[in-house]
This record gives structure tokens, C-alpha cells and sequence, in this order.
């Protein structure tokens, strides 16, 4: 009992005594801006690739000569490149609401 009573008095005081610890403001400005960064440059590559993909396509297209198995080849890769282009677009832009709804909620960490 004694040794319980000496242990929580010791423990009380280095509590008392102890200084406390602050954290670290975390700085969520840069984070962000990061990740928005890395986004832009994603979608650039995205869309550069699917734009390459659709001139590709159409130029298949010009020159399949009726071709039928050209032709069509040629249609895929411009309706997946179109859609591919859709869907970069797309998270582009949802990328960017939630950052704005995330900014509204959370509030502006500029200082």
C-alpha cells in the first residue's frame, strides 16, 4: 500500500512538473498545393496521350482504304480516346470540387 501511495505521488508530480508539448502546426496549404500539382500534371499527360490516340485513330481512318478490319480498328481507338479524355476531364474537374468543398468545410489554413 505504501509503495502505491509513494508511486502515484511521484507519478502526480512528474505530471505537475512536466512542460507541455505542443504540436507542430501541420502546414496543409503546401500539401494541398502539392497534390493539386501533381493532379494538373496527370491530366496534361492524360490528355496529351488521349489526343495523341485520337489523331492516331484518324489518321488510321484516313488511310484504311476500306479496309473494314482498319476502319474499325480505327473507330475504337477514337471512340476510347474520347472516352478516355471524357473520364480525365471528369476527375479533373470532381478533383477540383472537392477541393473547394474541402476548403469551404475546413476553412482557409493561409495565414
Amino acid at each position: 500500500m505504501k509503495k502505491t501511495v509513494v508511486f502515484s505521488s511521484v507519478f502526480i508530480a512528474f505530471l505537475l512538473l512536466a512542460s507541455p508539448a505542443m504540436a507542430a502546426s501541420a502546414d496543409v496549404s503546401k500539401i494541398q498545393t502539392f497534390i493539386q500539382s501533381v493532379i494538373q500534371v496527370l491530366v496534361t499527360l492524360a490528355g496529351l496521350i488521349a489526343a495523341g490516340f485520337l489523331v492516331w485513330g484518324g489518321i488510321g481512318y484516313i488511310t484504311s482504304s476500306g479496309n473494314p478490319e482498319a476502319l474499325d480498328r480505327s473507330k475504337k481507338t477514337i471512340l476510347y480516346s474520347i472516352i478516355g479524355l471524357a473520364i480525365v476531364l471528369g476527375a479533373f474537374v470532381l478533383s477540383n470540387v472537392v477541393t473547394q468543398l474541402a476548403t469551404g468545410a475546413f476553412g482557409s489554413t493561409t495565414q
